[in-house]
């Protein structure tokens, strides 16, 4: 006896092959039969109809960070709202584990370092995260038969460097010693079922005291020696972040990459790819290291964003503008100072002119002042204020755009939202989208979805895209779409009989109206624990959402299934080839 069946749904199985109409039927997790309409004589406990609908795999996100959240949130939302049913965490280098038993203090630097250097909620990570696992593998199992999800994880550098070196692996070197327990470290985690090593060397990335984080400290030999250290274990990966993802690799940078993905012989992914036509030089200089790595014997694949992604700013509290060079130290000051240095004319030209210089690189976006929509306000005097466009008011006021915004944050101490409007909507800019989708290690992915949660909404691009495919620029056909989001992430991950609609694998499946298939706007809610804020998305069109063959979503609401599996290295993942 089947336990479901959907019937007469047009089947996008992942393959990128053309849709056609089946019966799919579903037994203890898996994909029983796949069928045509009317043909099925087997019974079964429950059954839908599907007439209309499009039924595909669930989605892979490759880059989450829900390595907190699923704790307070076993259903990853939004992303299992909008399709996700795999979720990657562990990523540039953070994770919650390992812990050293021997300093207690250390999940209090972690939540404060995860709190600065990903925006997670401070108060969330106190009140939200049991913190009861010194090693990888306890970390783990808190999370085993308690997530809706399936969720794999790499381990970080960062808490591979803070478990051995302490306090010393900001701004210090391993001893051999301290190397070895290192590896010792990392080689107990993939035991365990980390899926490899993650590890940043980014300058945006500090930890809660203001200071670089443990993994940028490592010098080459040591980035060398985890990532052999990861190629000894079966299906595992890489993921690295340097201070070029951000905008153009240096030489120094692109040796690094492919010498660790060929030293693993495992593939390396970083994010993310940003693509602009008025910046044509960009994507080859950043495909240069997966044309390399390729000769060398390794992989190297970009994760790139096939979106808009919803992002607001502050002058109040710490975003992307904080990331601009010599911004950070003026907007880490008390609020009245602040204030009056953003006010004086001489601060503010040098401000601009740092933002629009070349070490800014990508943050050079976020300078176009006059392009910023106004948010949510606090003040009378910024009565009325709220959707308008900055170069208007500034225009009518007399006033530079960076100075009008200023007096504006101003009025409301500081407190005022920002919507920067996108730089990158041209028709030109679509289109080497689309032309860069098609190289071979590029992937979509990079949403954050678990991370900077009050500045940005990255979860809802899976629908969103698909929304854009069927009815708005139609990049590529739904069949390509559909294999971008699925069986694309599965395969560079080695996922075991995931990412397809195929007899025998495992059950995980999106039923969607391809007629309103769509993501919503980015409102923000205060659903955290501690009562803190996050942006939210409504997914639209989305019927049905089965995790291991359970339903855990029906037109987005959570069912309150918790189906999920935490997917460990081996057992639910299989090398892939590099060759």
């Amino acid at each position: 006896m089947l336990d479901h069946l959907i019937a007469g749904a047009a089947l996008v199985d992942g393959t990128g092959e053309p849709g056609r109409l089946a019966d799919v039927g579903i037994r203890g997790g898996r994909i029983a039969l796949i069928a045509e309409p009317g043909t099925v004589t087997e019974d079964t406990r429950t059954r839908e109809d599907a007439t209309g609908l499009v039924l595909a795999p669930g989605f892979v996100d490759p880059h989450t960070h829900y390595d907190a959240q699923l704790f307070w949130d076993p259903y990853a939302t939004p992303s299992m709202n909008h399709g996700v049913t795999t979720v990657a965490g562990g990523n540039c280098g953070f994770t919650l584990a390992p812990l050293n038993p021997a300093r207690p203090e250390d999940a209090d630097y972690t939540r404060r370092m995860m709190s600065k250097v990903e925006g997670m909620s401070l108060k969330a990570l106190e009140e939200g995260v049991s913190w009861g696992w010194s090693s990888f593998g306890e970390y783990l199992s808190a999370l085993d038969g308690r997530i809706a999800v399936n969720a794999g994880f790499m381990v970080g550098h960062c808490a591979l460097r803070r478990h051995v070196m302490g306090p010393d692996a900001v701004g210090g070197q391993p001893t051999p010693a301290q190397l070895d327990a290192m590896l010792a470290l990392l080689h107990d985690a993939m035991d365990a079922g980390a899926w490899g090593l993650s590890t940043t060397q980014s300058s945006t990335h500090s930890d809660g005291d203001g200071k670089p984080v443990a993994s940028r400290h490592a010098r080459p030999a040591e980035l060398l020696a985890l990532s052999r250290a990861v190629g000894e274990h079966e299906g595992t990966q890489l993921e690295a972040i340097v201070a070029g993802c951000l905008d153009q690799f240096g030489d120094e940078e692109i040796d690094l990459l492919v010498e660790m993905s060929a030293a693993a012989g495992r593939p390396l992914n970083w994010n993310v790819l940003t693509i602009d036509a008025a910046v044509p030089e960009r994507v080859p200089r950043q495909l240069v290291p997966s044309e390399r790595a390729r000769k060398a014997g390794g992989r190297i694949v970009a994760l790139t964003m096939p979106i808009l992604t919803p992002m607001n700013m502050s002058l109040g509290t710490f975003c992307a503008l904080n990331l601009i060079p010599g911004w950070g130290e003026i907007l880490a000051l008390p609020v009245a100072e602040r204030i009056a240095k953003l006010r004086d004319p001489a601060v503010r030209a040098e401000m601009l002119r740092r933002a629009g210089s070349k070490e800014a690189g990508i943050f050079r976006r976020l300078a176009n002042f006059g392009r910023y929509v106004i948010g949510d306000t606090y003040s009378p005097e910024n009565a009325g204020l709220s959707g308008r466009v900055v170069g208007d008011i500034a225009a009518e006021r007399g006033l530079d755009p960076f100075h009008c915004l200023v007096e504006i944050c101003a009025n409301d101490q500081l407190r005022t939202v920002l919507w920067p409007m996108p730089t990158d909507n041209d028709p030109a800019t679509w289109a080497l989208r689309r032309e860069t989708w098609e190289h071979e290690d590029v992937l979509l992915g990079g949403s954050d979805a678990g991370a900077h949660l009050d500045r940005m909404c990255g979860a809802p691009y899976t629908t969103r895209f698909l929304g854009d495919c069927l009815r708005g620029r139609k990049l590529v056909p739904l069949e390509r779409a559909v294999k971008m989001l699925t069986d694309d992430p599965a395969r560079l991950f080695g996922l075991r009989e995931r990412g397809r609609v195929e007899a025998g694998w495992h059950a995980d499946l999106v039923l969607f109206d391809p007629a309103r298939i769509e993501a919503g706007p980015a409102t923000l809610v205060h659903d955290l624990p501690g009562d803190s804020p996050r942006l939210d998305s409504k997914a639209l069109g989305i019927v049905s959402v089965r995790v291991n063959g359970v339903e855990t979503i029906r037109d987005d609401r959570v069912t309150g299934a918790v189906p999920g599996t935490v997917l460990r290295s081996g057992r639910d993942t299989r090398t892939v080839s590099t060759k």
